[in-house]
């Protein structure tokens, strides 16, 4: 086995950058109950045990500290009130109040509704959280971004939401205004406080389904895109790249993205359909980075462990054919995934993920 010569952020600038790292960079994307389980199955207690384990090259996340207003009781800032819902293997948190459900004008919203200020945020504790962080000088650093459609859904209704964008788009407009306003003041102020630290940035919206887009592409163009454009701008002013999570079949508007500004496109669920690996590859692998790859509804959940190093396998082949790729799980690993799983995707991207 050759000798590894780079940090995980010199790996992953490499590969950013397009240039060869020592070997290809691995993630990881888990829930609470899937991180137990993997801990429990390897003997150790926390996150960053696992990742030294594994030899994985997981991103340092920060941001600021909420330092506002308290919300009421059993309220997010939002207004939003939530429920533990208990799936397959795990539980997961559910808005079940959804603030602007009841409002049918933007004027009775403007009257009513008080938006978080980016105020409420404390951004004078981010250097010494990443001072102080596990080996922060080796890690890429991920800090800042938006996903403001999915906040939209909450304060409105999942399907309301949706149901805006014909009946009353001059309110998605307002509310998305607020939003990406909110996300991007507090993206500038957290690259204030790390100046040039913030390698990547998350720009995200979940625009695809299993077999198509969620939304028409005229809507997406109309709503998202010219907003997450000035996202990005700010992102790459910096002197950070877009990493862009979508999930599902999004094929038809990945042209757009790589045209207002993605870097890294996630998750790569290559089983929905038009996201087969080698035809995006071949059409944008020029263009963008590929973080992902690794199927959870299938492989990982129910493969062998095999099925499991087949897959690393391939995806080095194909996604990483030329560089530009990051092996980890496309999306977060569920509970229903047996940690002989992951530890073979992982053992598997360490054994074959050299390039040099």
């Amino acid at each position: 086995m050759p000798t590894e010569s780079m940090t995980p952020r010199e790996r992953w600038q490499a590969v950013l950058d397009r240039k060869p790292p020592d070997r290809v960079p691995m993630d990881i994307w888990a829930t609470g109950e899937a991180m137990a389980k993997l801990k429990r199955h390897l003997g150790v207690e926390t996150r960053d045990e696992v990742c030294r384990k594994l030899r994985i090259d997981a991103p340092l996340n920060t941001g600021p500290r909420y330092a506002g207003p308290p919300p009421a009781e059993g309220e997010d800032i939002w207004g939003c009130r939530h429920r533990d819902v208990s799936y397959e293997g795990g539980v997961y948190s559910e808005c079940v109040h959804n603030p602007l459900a009841a409002f049918e004008s933007v004027d009775e919203i403007e009257a009513s509704y008080r938006w978080p200020d980016p105020d409420w945020w404390d951004y004078s504790g981010i250097a010494a959280h990443v001072a102080e962080a596990t080996r922060a000088e080796d890690r890429p650093i991920r800090a800042g971004g938006s996903e403001p459609f999915l906040t939209y859904c909450e304060l409105r209704g999942q399907e309301q939401g949706y149901m805006d964008l014909v009946l009353n788009p001059e309110m998605v407009h307002y509310c998305l205004d607020k939003l990406f306003d909110l996300a991007y003041e507090q993206t500038r102020r957290i690259y204030e406080a790390l100046p040039n630290k913030v390698m990547i940035s998350y720009v995200a919206e979940d625009l695809g389904s299993q077999n198509d887009l969620l939304f028409s592409l005229a809507h997406i163009r109309e709503f998202l895109l010219p907003r997450m454009k000035r996202m990005m701008d700010l992102v790459h002013s910096a002197g950070a790249y877009v990493f862009t999570h979508s999930d599902g079949s999004i094929r038809k508007v990945i042209p757009d993205l790589i045209e207002i500004g993605m870097d890294v496109l996630n998750p790569i669920q290559w089983r929905c359909a038009g996201m087969e690996r080698d035809a995006l590859k071949r059409e944008f692998g020029e263009t963008i980075c590929f973080h992902g790859g690794m199927d959870n509804q299938q492989t990982l959940a129910f493969g062998t462990v095999e099925d499991v190093r087949q897959e690393v396998a391939d995806n080095l082949r194909i996604l990483g054919e030329g560089g530009g790729y990051i092996i980890a799980p496309c999306h977060n690993i569920q509970a229903v995934s047996p940690p002989e799983n992951v530890v073979a995707m992982f053992e598997a991207g360490y054994e074959l993920g050299w390039t040099v």
